[in-house]
């Protein structure tokens, strides 16, 4: 570290140690930005998440019926698995709150085209919960696993 010259005729010469203090201290700093954020960065939760095939695609017996709703590409809805009109979610509404009239424990299966905005399908399910139905699920297509030689 340089803290000056005890002889004058170096005093004109450029000093060529470095101070590193600064470098230091921005060290220490990252090291304990990292040391904080690193156990949040790898914390992570287990979760088994179910898989579509063919052996549990299988609905209960209890329902075999579910209301099917449809969420188009431009964020239309169809109710029912024959329905061809697109209706909006005023619409979807007031048939829900139909539904739920007749049967609370309606089951709502929920198809949704992969390119639909995901905020059509939020505000299906937030209809869905302000008008009692609790019971929702969705839709899938299911891919079939290759058949294993005997």
């Amino acid at each position: 570290m340089a803290f000056g010259s005890l002889y004058e005729e170096q005093q004109d010469a450029p000093m060529s140690d470095i101070n590193v203090t600064p470098l230091v201290d921005v060290m220490l700093v990252l090291l304990i930005v990292f040391m904080i954020t690193m156990p949040v960065l790898t914390h992570s939760i287990q979760m088994n998440l179910p898989v579509a095939n063919e052996t549990n695609s299988q609905l209960p017996e209890k329902i075999k019926d579910p209301i099917n709703i449809a969420i188009d590409i431009n964020g239309n809805y169809l109710i029912g698995a024959e329905s061809t009109e697109p209706i909006d979610l005023e619409a979807v509404k007031i048939r829900l709150q139909q539904i739920a009239a007749e049967n609370k424990d309606a089951v709502i299966a929920i198809s949704a085209d992969k390119d639909a905005a995901y905020d059509h399908v939020i505000k299906l399910l937030e209809t869905t919960r302000e008008t009692g139905l609790s019971k929702v699920g969705f839709m899938m297509e299911v891919e079939s696993l290759p058949q294993q030689p005997n």
